[in-house]
C-alpha cells in the first residue's frame, strides 16, 4: 500500500531540477514536482499537494489536505493506544 501524505508547496528551491521546499505538519523537507508542474513552478508555491517518497504526486485541494492529515493523526493516536495496550497486556503476562 502506498500512502501519500499531504504538504503544501512553500517556495521553488531549484527550479532546473524541478525541486520545492514542502511543509508537512511543521516540518520542511524538498520535494520533487515534476509530475504536478503544468506551467511556472511559481505558481506552484501556495499549492497543497500529496507527497510520496519524496514526489508531489498529485495536487490536493485545502480541504482534502486538512481532512487527510486529521485522519493521519487520529491513525497515529490509535497506534499508540494500540501499543500501550500491548505493553499493558506484557507487564500483566510477566506477573502471571
Amino acid at each position: 500500500m502506498c500512502l501519500g501524505i499531504p504538504g503544501q508547496i512553500i517556495a521553488i528551491t531549484d527550479a532546473e531540477r524541478m525541486a520545492a521546499l514542502a511543509e508537512v505538519s511543521g516540518v520542511r523537507r524538498e520535494v520533487n514536482v515534476a509530475c504536478v508542474a503544468e506551467g511556472p513552478l511559481e505558481a506552484l508555491v501556495g499549492q497543497w499537494v500529496l507527497i510520496h517518497v519524496g514526489f508531489a504526486m498529485s495536487l490536493i485541494d485545502e480541504d482534502e489536505a486538512a481532512k487527510t492529515l486529521e485522519a493521519l493523526r487520529d491513525l497515529g493516536e490509535a497506534q499508540e493506544a494500540l501499543e500501550q495496550m500491548a505493553a499493558g497486556d506484557a507487564a500483566l503476562e510477566g506477573r502471571a
